[in-house]
């Protein structure tokens, strides 16, 4: 009578319940997931405590009813079964690691069978979404050969599947869900299933398996979004039409489709970009993000296709960078390829730096060498265009806000009232644009964080600024900002117009006439040119650090050595005498060996610079091109190298550092070459002063980054740096 008071009460009283609440947890997490179709969909939803938080009450309520099994129920048949939901519950509060020793306590005090394979079937989920695969593997492999019930094989199959995904082996996981299928009945979740094995085939490369499955998804019962992204998938696997029939066409024509346009906009230009069509790829694209509704998901992954396109094919870097900001200020930053991304970003927004430099340095070395007359005339007709875009602009901004409100504007602004029509993106004003008010969040959140709505946001002591803006404004007797208050009133929009058109003024009132405006803005301009054989040094200067700049992004970010070769023999053509000619002359000799290309380059550098790290670093490679360096060699590197040594310990530091340089050319490649490096180094140090030996170290780590001389370098650097740093 005790036992089966205590089956019946464990049974009904809590476990039942603990297993309903964690039930309800679990189909809220799956109603309310949001699907990202760019993306290969996860097998199982994964664990994340940010999405869990609204089930988190459930969760709660599952532990504490399942935990009363333990206190009071320890004899019931249902322990195991309680075990089991707190462990499932601590999994999906993000408990990791008391998850994990939940499941393995079932495992070890178990007394069913079922019961301590659902715990390891568990235990391997637990693994994966704490990232330790091989523990996740041995459970899979000891489960491997256990006589499983359906259940828990189906719940194997998938979490086997799932840890296979996020290894980064698709074909292995799609293989393990393909014979997961039998297990499953013909509902949602076994047509999602099925479209992510399609997707995974996809990716895979097996696209006749992939078709297969995308036609399953329309057998198995689909939600709505799961029937047309599988359609999207078989149209644009077939090239054209679907097993229906159905085209591209007829799913922009349904009426069901109308916030799904972007989607198929967006997969018709990745089907011209495989034909190689990449300039009807890229109109695509620009439909896609013109029939962006209120659902702006897919749009960062559009930029991000153009972006691709314009680098990889088009080789427009600047194109690129415009569409790879654009889509990085979108896109979610826990997106896998988040940070290669980011990378590319940022190198090509050193391509467009360096290149505006060029260009903008080069148009005023132009401007500076016209006489005054013709100097003076020019500017007169830059200022005039520029009036002239100005006005455009202003008047584009005009219409746009009349056809965005279907109301007259007046000053620029829209009347009371206004209502936003049905315009394109591009043409919407900006609260209207769903994309551009994401990206403006997504911009003004990565700068300055997360920040309430409030006054002085920037100020860390908001009361002494709000005081101190009160004490000087002009109420309290303060005066516009100079020299001595800089708290002055900011200028108003009508100030900045007036100040553009050369009338400025100051809240409102103007400080002077047009022509004095047109005067202060001419000298403005003059002052930018380099007239002085001082600022034109400064320009040239900032010529030659830009090019070679972009010579060697060419040459090692965007791997394009016939880019890299005409923009470094361009440097050597406009300035022959560049402190960068050792470095150049090595990565023009590397460019051209990298295309088959017979150069003189090399010889250059041995001949001009014979004893710079980058002709040593030429002299290892032809050395690594031939045979080892003998065991002779060897020790007669050894020997020369004691003699420098004793050369650097006696004082005799000239003579040390001519036999340390001879020595590096002539034992290139040697056991002890980097040994010779740093010793060179430090005669450098002791001859030349400080500057040259802390290039001698940078020198050393870009040329030896595998010795295990380094950390020592890095204490020499660091010691350096403090040296220089007192001396400042």
């Amino acid at each position: 009578m005790s036992k089966a008071y205590h089956n019946l009460t464990a049974h009904y009283n809590a476990y039942f319940i603990a297993q309903d609440q964690l039930r309800q947890a679990e189909i809220t997490l799956y109603k309310n997931r949001k699907e990202n179709y760019n993306q290969i969909l996860p097998v199982l939803l994964p664990v994340d405590s940010i999405t869990n938080e609204p089930v988190k009450p459930f969760l709660d309520e599952a532990i504490k009813k399942a935990s009363l099994v333990a206190e009071r129920h320890q004899n019931s048949k249902w322990l195991d079964d309680a075990y089991i939901v707190i462990g499932k519950a601590r999994l999906l509060k993000q408990d990791l690691p008391n998850a994990i020793e939940v499941f393995k306590y079932v495992n070890t005090k178990g007394t069913n069978e079922d019961d301590k394979h659902t715990a390891l079937v568990n235990l391997m989920r637990a693994y994966v979404e704490a990232g330790d695969y091989n523990n996740g593997l041995n459970v899979a492999e000891y489960l491997r050969v256990q006589p499983l019930s359906k259940d828990n094989t189906r719940d194997y199959y998938l979490t086997k599947a799932y840890l296979h995904q996020r290894k980064g082996e698709p074909a292995v996981a799609a293989a393990i869900l393909d014979a997961t299928f039998p297990l499953l009945k013909k509902e949602e979740s076994t047509a999602r299933l099925h479209l992510i094995a399609g997707q995974l085939y996809d990716l895979a490369g097996q696209t006749a398996k992939a078709y297969e499955h995308y036609a399953d998804v329309l057998r198995n019962r689909p939600a709505y979004e799961q029937e047309f992204y599988a359609n999207i998938y078989l149209i644009q696997g077939s090239g054209g039409k679907n097993r229906l029939g159905q085209s591209f066409e007829q799913m922009l024509s349904d009426r069901k489709n109308a916030d799904l346009k972007d989607k198929v906009y967006y997969t018709m230009g990745l089907l011209e970009a495989r034909r190689g069509r990449y300039d009807e790829a890229i109109s695509l694209y620009r439909q896609s993000v013109a029939a962006t509704t209120t659902n702006t998901a897919q749009v960062p992954y559009t930029y991000l296709e153009m972006g691709k396109l314009y680098f990889e094919k088009k080789g427009d870097f600047v194109n690129a960078q415009m569409y790879y900001d654009s889509a990085l200020a979108l896109l979610p930053q826990q997106s896998a390829d988040y940070a290669s991304i980011q990378t590319r970003k940022k190198s090509l927004d050193e391509y467009v730096s360096y290149r505006n430099t060029i260009r903008t340095e080069d148009s005023l070395q132009q401007l500076a060498r016209l006489s005054p007359e013709a100097l003076t005339q020019a500017l007169n007709k830059a200022m005039q265009e520029q009036d002239k875009r100005d006005a455009q602009q202003a008047e584009l901004a005009r219409q746009v806000i009349e056809k965005a409100t279907g109301t007259p504007t007046v000053a620029g602004v829209s009347q009371p009232g206004a209502t936003n029509s049905n315009l394109s993106p591009n043409d919407r004003w900006y609260l209207y644009n769903p994309v551009r008010i994401t990206q403006g969040l997504q911009d003004f959140t990565s700068t300055w964080g997360n920040r309430p709505l409030e006054d002085d946001w920037r100020r860390s002591n908001k009361d002494a600024s709000r005081a101190m803006a009160a004490e000087n404004s002009p109420v309290n007797g303060g005066t516009p900002a100079n020299e001595i208050n800089p708290n002055a009133p900011l200028p108003t929009r009508a100030d900045a117009l007036n100040a553009a058109a050369g009338n400025p003024t100051v809240g409102g009132t103007a400080v002077g006439s047009r022509a004095n405006g047109v005067g202060s803005r001419l000298e403005a301009m003059k002052a930018q040119l380099p007239l002085t054989p001082a600022a034109l040094a400064q320009s040239n200067g900032r010529i030659e650090n830009a090019l070679y700049r972009l010579g060697k992004l060419y040459k090692f970010q965007f791997n394009q050595p016939t880019d890299a070769i005409s923009t470094f023999e361009q440097l050597l053509t406009r300035y022959p005498n560049t402190l960068q000619k050792p470095e150049v002359y090595y990565l023009l000799s590397v460019s051209n060996d990298q295309l088959g290309r017979t150069s003189t380059w090399k010889d250059k550098l041995l001949a001009e610079f014979p004893n710079t790290s980058y002709a040593r670093l030429a002299g290892k490679i032809a050395a690594g091109n031939g045979a080892a360096v003998s065991s002779g060699a060897e020790a007669q590197a050894q020997k020369l190298y004691a003699d420098v040594y004793y050369l650097y310990q006696t004082g005799n530091l000239t003579e040390g550092l001519a036999r340390a340089e001879t020595a590096l050319n002539q034992f290139a490649g040697s056991q002890i070459e980097d040994k010779f490096a740093l010793l060179r180094a430090m005669l450098i140090g002791r001859v030349q002063g400080t500057e040259p030996y802390r290039q001698a170290l940078a020198d050393f780590i870009r040329d030896y980054p595998a010795s295990t001389l380094i950390p020592h370098v890095k204490e020499l650097q660091t010691a350096a740096d403090q040296a220089t740093a007192k001396r400042k």
